[in-house]
């Protein structure tokens, strides 16, 4: 039983990227994904100026940019398939709705960690000016890929609300971006709640794990966030009713 879920887990999932990557959307995200990542590097980025072996600012932008790439990658997932009517011949199928669900996350997450390949280019520029901590690099690229994990579960449940792709990344975009500007907007509340609400930000955990300090409580912090997500589309794809 738990084997034919999980191929019909890995069948959807495989579906599903093939479809990126035959469709025009996949160069067009990852054109713009470099664009953005390699202007901030180049451009905006100290690194030049102080010849400095590190990556920090390029992790830095990562939250604020995936919060609008990675609900561009999943904004159709679910939408387009309700426009389409195809997603109740889907759910005919022999599949649970959380098997879609979650093939569905695994191909999302797997095209947006696979949007990080490229920047290796960085890696390789800092090791050229100089010798650059490992530790951070990696912590910050495994932080990367829960990173993306995380805003793909919440883009999937973002467009199983709504027919509409562009709603879609609009509600998409909104929780990803509050989730990564908490911390810019922590000087407005009481001492008492600071903390709170930071652990709450994903930039807080994004951020111990950039540093190469892997802690539990943040991964538990991404695992959750993953979960409720992923709950929460669950309950609103099988209520056909909650549809915007």
């Amino acid at each position: 039983m738990k084997d034919n879920a999980m191929n019909n887990i890995l069948e959807i999932a495989k579906k599903e990227l093939l479809v990126y990557f035959t469709t025009p959307i996949a160069y067009i995200l990852f054109s713009a994904f470099l664009l953005c990542t390699g202007f901030y590097f180049f451009i905006l980025s100290p690194f030049f100026f102080f010849r400095q072996a590190e990556l920090r600012e390029f992790f830095h932008a990562l939250p604020a940019i995936f919060s609008i790439a990675i609900p561009a990658v999943t904004m159709r997932l679910f939408s387009e398939e309700k426009h389409s009517g195809s997603l109740e011949i889907l759910m005919t199928l022999p599949v649970t709705h959380y098997e879609v669900i979650i093939g569905k996350f695994f191909a999302a997450t797997a095209f947006s960690s696979i949007m990080l390949i490229p920047t290796l280019i960085y890696v390789i520029t800092v090791m050229m000016v100089g010798s650059p901590d490992f530790g951070p690099i990696v912590g910050g690229y495994v932080g990367a890929v829960f990173l993306a994990a995380t805003f793909s579960a919440i883009g999937i449940f973002a467009s199983s609300m709504t027919k509409n792709q562009i709603i879609a990344f609009i509600i998409g975009v909104a929780i990803c971006l509050t989730l990564t500007l908490i911390d810019y907007f922590l000087f407005f509340l009481p001492d008492k709640l600071v903390s709170f609400f930071q652990h709450l930000g994903v930039n807080y955990h994004f951020r111990n794990i950039a540093r190469g300090i892997v802690d539990s409580r943040d991964i538990v912090y991404f695992l959750s966030v993953i979960a409720l997500a992923i709950m929460g589309t669950e309950r609103i794809t099988s209520d056909r009713s909650r549809v915007l």
